[in-house]
């Protein structure tokens, strides 16, 4: 893979030396200098003219440092005289302000994409974005993974005879449907009203999930305020047992521990998107990774090649 130029911020480094394994690529390093006066600079320690660049840099927290972090990497690689350059964002904090749902607030994930683009961002590879508008929201193209074929290799494992896939929300309600699919079992979908960020009611659960073993899809999960709701309704009802997946694991403060400490929870998935260091993680969670997905989309696009055909058997 000549004239192809890979390098990764500070956000994930683990999963980007982990792509170009897979891709048999080296990974070039960025430099990145704070001055006294706070600011960053970025300086690619690489040869970018005339190449095929791709930067790394999923926006997780300190989401604000990552994503100035990106945005001077996407200058750099501008001024450096790249070809073309793709961010790689394996996960998009800002996709969650994706409409105008209260008075005089702005919609972040659309002006943060602007920014990306006059940066110098000609094309963006992500992962699982949080609505299907967040694609619309950039003018240069967008491939969008998901992580449903990993998650369900995950699961097929196991006895899915009693199984049930529930969707937190009817807002997730299709790709849940979509996973149900993968794995031959039927679907439910909680009833959910959001009143503050941690504040959720979940009022009733669309489908039969008495009795059964439940696996409970979202898209990330980061307080876990709706699945912690979502559990007591389902006990309420008698499900048997519980277990989590998610794509982006953003876990903040002690969700982890909240969900994994929950007797009827037997396990909690998510891919590595979003670094978890091993101090925080729980005996109960399991890390996929999304690499060989990612590393796969970023040959498919450097050599012109159809990416939606990664997802054609789902």
């Amino acid at each position: 893979m000549r004239e192809i130029a890979v390098f990764s911020g500070s956000a994930h480094p683990e999963l980007a030396a982990e792509i170009c394994a897979q891709l048999d690529v080296p990974l070039h390093p960025a430099h990145v200098q704070r001055f006294a006066n706070d600011c960053l600079q970025v300086q690619l320690q690489a040869n970018c003219r005339e190449h095929d660049v791709f930067l790394i840099q999923p926006i997780v927290t300190p989401v604000q440092e990552h994503l100035v972090e990106l945005l001077l990497m996407l200058d750099a690689a501008r001024g450096a005289s790249a070809a073309r350059t793709t961010v790689v964002m394996p996960h998009y904090a800002y996709a969650r302000s994706d409409k105008k749902d209260a008075p005089r607030i702005s919609i972040g994930g659309r002006l943060v994409a602007d920014l990306m683009v006059t940066a110098g961002a000609d094309r963006v590879l992500a992962m699982t974005l949080h609505s299907p508008q967040v694609h619309g929201f950039f003018s240069v193209p967008v491939d969008q993974l998901h992580a449903l074929r990993e998650l369900a290799a995950h699961f097929r494992g196991r006895d899915l005879t009693d199984t049930v896939v529930v969707s937190p929300d009817l807002g997730n309600a299709k790709p849940a449907s979509a996973f149900a699919r993968m794995l031959g079992v039927p679907v439910a979908a909680g009833a959910k009203q959001r009143f503050a960020d941690d504040q959720v009611a979940i009022s009733a659960i669309i489908g039969d999930v008495a009795g059964r073993d439940i696996i409970v899809l979202d898209d990330e999960i980061a307080k876990g305020s709706t699945v912690v709701e979502l559990i007591e309704r389902l006990r309420e009802q008698g499900a048997k047992s519980i277990r989590i997946a998610c794509t982006h694991g953003l876990f903040a403060a002690d969700a982890l521990d909240r969900l994994g400490d929950q007797p009827d929870v037997t396990e909690i998935v998510c891919t590595n998107t979003v670094s978890i260091p091993a101090a925080a993680r729980h005996p109960k969670l399991t890390i996929l990774s999304v690499a060989p997905l990612l590393a796969e989309a970023i040959r498919r696009i450097h050599h012109g090649e159809s990416v939606s055909a990664l997802f054609h058997d789902t």
